[in-house]
């Protein structure tokens, strides 16, 4: 018998109270940067160990740091004077039964992929500097890879929550930063780079977005024209998010440092598209939650779950997990205001053996937990019980952590 508890939580629901502040963290952000990319190299390893050694073994590679580079702003396109330096770092299995894994080579390699992919004006060769210091596990870690079962055992102690449903600001202040870095939008705005950050700020039933957008210099002729399309883009988003939300006042800010008269001194200008250029480093785990967005209103794990190894690291199964146990508890049970869901693991006790499992739920008025308590618990037994397929999703990449 698993240990799950389903409790009623008698609180406001987040879209009823008076204030709520949420935040993204967009494509191009140094911090998004470092979670995708150690995230992509915890897939790229997966696939590696599968084919060379039939399973996942040990890896944690969710330490990472984006070092700013220099650059030279200007009208018409400025220069990188110094690359960027991505350090990777923690733990990683570099040999299995005599055969070796280059792991710096894989590293290195997913690194420059996801660039050419993500960046349009990032040259992965060019301007980023690469230094792996990905080193092999202890052994306790290790072997836990080599135990049998259905499920490995957890290799930490450690506790996550998610929750659902989402809010309209949280809604919003996703699909907004989404928007921006669409390729159309890109294809309409190339002057638009991808590090873009959003901030809402909910009062009552007013909607404030304040929005963080680096412009690509070569796009940019004069302080003139970078007001000009600065305008343009501006309005786009008010009528984006205006036809995407419903709040009775919506006021939208764009790069707010911005003054007129003082130059390319007083405008948000960049050679790359993102501020890891220049102006502003970046780590795992200091961006988005599991589920792309920062809701201060909400409880939130700490753990960084980019790079993690997705078969026995609770830092990201269990973080990625309870967001979509409270989805699938919030869509079988109408009765449901808000759903939390609670996991917390012990080191070595297998994964889908959680030391305790929560559900805290918020009521609609009217409606008893009593009637709705062994359906709750039963859809967080049900995912337990495959928490094996999950994690082979989580492995395949076909779950967004980021």
């Amino acid at each position: 018998m698993r240990n799950i508890l389903v409790e009623r939580l008698r609180q406001t629901p987040i879209e009823e109270q008076k204030l709520e502040i949420v935040e993204r963290k967009g494509l191009g952000h140094p911090d998004y940067i470092c979670d995708a990319v150690m995230e992509q190299i915890s897939l790229r390893l997966s696939k590696e160990y599968m084919e060379k050694a039939g399973t996942i073994l040990h890896h944690n590679v969710d330490k990472s740091l984006l070092v700013a580079g220099q650059s030279e702003v200007g009208f018409g396109g400025g220069y990188v004077k110094q690359p960027m330096l991505f350090v990777f770092g923690d733990r990683a299995t570099t040999e299995f039964d005599g055969i070796k894994i280059d792991i710096e080579e894989i590293a290195i390699n997913t690194a420059r992929e996801w660039f050419r992919r993500n960046m349009r004006f990032v040259d992965p060769e060019k301007h980023v500097k690469y230094q792996v210091e990905l080193k092999p596990g202890s052994a306790g870690l290790v072997d836990i890879f080599k135990r049998k079962g259905k499920v490995l055992g957890a290799n930490d102690t450690s506790a996550a929550v998610g929750y659902a449903p989402m809010t309209r600001t949280e809604k919003i202040v996703l699909k907004t930063e989404q928007f921006l870095n669409s390729k159309e939008f890109k294809q309409r705005h190339p002057e638009s780079g991808e590090d873009i950050k959003v901030m809402g700020c909910r009062n009552n039933n007013n909607l404030n977005l304040t929005i963080s957008m680096a412009f690509v210099d070569r796009y940019v002729n004069s302080e003139k024209d970078y007001f000009e399309k600065k305008a343009k883009i501006l309005e786009e988003i008010n009528k984006f998010v205006r036809s995407n939300t419903n709040f009775e006042n919506i006021s939208i800010q764009l790069n707010t440092l911005d003054v007129q008269g003082r130059g390319i001194s007083g405008i948000y200008l960049t050679v790359l598209g993102t501020s890891a250029d220049s102006g502003d480093s970046g780590q795992v785990g200091r961006g988005n939650r599991v589920n792309g967005l920062i809701s201060l209103n909400r409880p939130f794990c700490s753990e960084a779950a980019a790079g993690k190894n997705p078969v026995s690291h609770v830092g990201k199964i269990y973080n990625v997990l309870t967001f979509r146990v409270a989805q699938h508890v919030y869509e079988e049970v109408p009765e449901l205001e808000e759903v939390y869901i609670w996991l917390l693991s012990e080191i070595g006790r297998p994964i889908d053996q959680p030391a305790i499992a929560a559900a805290q739920v918020v009521m609609k008025e009217n409606s008893s937990i009593d009637k709705v308590r062994s359906k709750i618990a039963a859809v967080l037994e049900y995912e337990l019980e495959n928490i094996d397929k999950f994690c082979n999703e989580l492995a395949q990449g076909k779950i967004s952590i980021y």
